[in-house]
């Protein structure tokens, strides 16, 4: 199944669809609002990183926590978006944003949701259409069946360190992976027997996602595992990963939702710093 969709197909599909903006800048959490509010694809609707996909931050669960689930399917509700609709999600973030929103609706069992390719930068390159008309929906009555086999928690992580049919894949940048620079979170270092894949990998160099054969390349570099763990920071950009893997083929993928910030809050958890060569 593919989970990503060109921005021919959305303009083609524009009336039978339903469109989600997940932009959001983590330097300034109203500006993908404001930018939704200054032009937006027709018929989208605006979810937040942080108000709606997130909850609220607490002594563990890192920075980017799930809300609770019930508040996140009124978000949904609210929207008017049913069970059987076809959604497809963009941002101006290279897929990460939209990436996390389509693995949410996963996550409650949706069946067909889906990252626009390129986001709202392919779509303006193609001289499609934006709108200020904000849509108003009526309110569904979408029932969730969640999927507990994708998330991966603290203490499942570290059961599976030393797995031989497990691969921990770090999705953050080679620098903080390797504790050479870490400007977010209070501790360096990675996760023991984590290998390093940047998520930004999964895009060639026009910014569109790696062909099926191409990321299954890309993954197979680092094994076959039975199951991956994949991580991040706080559970954002991990989600292209995922994402990709799915995209790949690979069938047993688990999100650790807190990442490395969640990680860190427990002082046993062990920290390495080594890289293989």
């Amino acid at each position: 199944m593919a989970y990503i969709r060109s921005v021919n197909w959305v303009q083609d599909q524009l009336d039978s669809i339903r469109l989600v903006d997940c932009r959001f800048d983590l330097q300034n959490p109203d500006k993908g609002r404001l930018e939704y509010e200054e032009g937006h694809i027709p018929g989208a609707v605006y979810v937040d990183l942080e108000k709606d996909m997130s909850g609220a931050v607490g002594q563990s669960g890192g920075r980017h926590p799930l809300p609770n689930m019930n508040d996140f399917l009124d978000v949904i509700q609210e929207a008017g978006i049913h069970n059987r609709d076809i959604i497809v999600a963009y941002d101006n973030q290279n897929g990460a944003m939209a990436s996390r929103f389509v693995w949410m609706m996963m996550y409650v069992g949706h069946k067909e949701a889906y990252v626009l390719d390129g986001g709202l930068k392919a779509w303006d390159e193609k001289g499609y259409g934006i709108t200020t008309e904000i849509p108003v929906n009526n309110r569904s009555l979408y029932k969730a069946e969640f999927q507990s086999y994708m998330i991966a928690d603290q203490t499942y992580v570290a059961q599976h360190i030393y797995d031989d049919q497990t691969i921990i894949l770090d999705s953050r940048s080679y620098e903080r992976f390797a504790g050479i620079s870490e400007p977010i979170d209070r501790k360096a270092g990675h996760i023991p027997s984590a290998v390093n894949a940047e998520w930004m990998k999964v895009l060639n160099q026009s910014g569109r996602w790696k062909s099926k054969e191409e990321l299954r390349t890309h993954f197979l570099q680092y094994g076959n595992p039975e199951e991956w763990i994949i991580y991040c920071g706080s559970g954002v950009t991990a989600a292209p990963n995922v994402l990709a893997l799915y995209e790949a083929g690979f069938k047993q993928v688990r999100l650790y939702v807190g990442s490395w910030s969640d990680w860190i809050t427990n002082d046993q958890n062990p920290i390495d710093f080594s890289v293989s060569s």
